[in-house]
């Protein structure tokens, strides 16, 4: 059976008000860049209940200016080798981060990072996951990359708030 990343995130933002999205990604790494990629693509074409930030490799800069936010919902955007087909997508609850010690933000475990968002914003907090194909260095997203980011992209438009 096949995941449905789609389903999955209505459930997940059911009940939003206030939405923050944050890209992560280095923009000279390849499919590193998809979480970025995201929200940029996103820029315009959402409500005003949602709050676009990209963070390229340091997330934790915006952490006071995601909590001043008071978001009830906080989705992270971001590559990361799952041992899956490149451009498949997995969406993960905070509670969920700590099952995975070896996830982390470029500076600060992604951990530790989720855990004071949550506690701090009490809003609920999920990882939006992209398998890259390629990670070295390089500027663009691979094919496979491309064709998740704009799923992605079309599903949140219709999705949030």
């Amino acid at each position: 059976m096949s995941y449905d990343f789609e389903n999955e995130l209505a459930r997940w933002l059911k009940n939003s008000k206030t939405v923050v999205i944050a890209g992560i990604g280095n923009p000279i790494r390849f499919d590193d860049f998809v979480g970025v990629k995201i929200v940029q693509d996103l820029q315009g074409h959402i409500s005003k209940n949602v709050h676009l930030i990209e963070c390229e490799t340091v997330p934790e800069s915006f952490m006071d200016e995601i909590i001043e936010l008071k978001p009830s919902h906080v989705l992270l955007i971001d590559a990361a080798i799952m041992q899956l087909s490149p451009g498949e997508v997995r969406l993960f609850d905070a509670d969920k981060v700590a099952n995975f010690p070896a996830i982390s933000t470029h500076m600060l475990p992604l951990r530790v990072f989720c855990e004071y968002i949550t506690k701090m914003s009490g809003g609920k907090l999920a990882l939006l996951l992209i398998e890259p194909k390629k990670f070295d260095f390089g500027e663009g997203l691979t094919a496979e990359v491309e064709k998740t980011a704009e799923k992605i992209v079309k599903v949140l438009k219709k999705l949030l708030p």
